[in-house]
């Protein structure tokens, strides 16, 4: 029953790190980019936010799950 917490607390951490890398990334790629050729900015942002958007939807999802195995497996 233990390894449930376990479990559950690295399905949070390990999300959370992999989708702050992934921003990082892809934030760090953006400027690049736009230091590039500044007149993509405007549409290289858009995209930006709905990837962001899309990374960050993976801690939300093992969150869920994390919260599941804590409240419904193991009591």
């Amino acid at each position: 029953m233990e390894f449930i917490f376990l479990a559950a607390g690295l399905i949070m951490g390990l999300g959370a790190i992999g989708a702050a890398i992934g921003v990082g990334l892809l934030g760090s790629k953006l400027l690049e980019s736009t230091a590039r050729q500044p007149e993509l900015g405007p549409m290289l942002q858009t995209k930006f936010f709905i990837v962001a958007g899309l990374i960050d939807a993976i801690p939300i999802i093992g969150v869920g799950i994390a919260m599941y195995l804590i409240f419904v497996v193991a009591a």
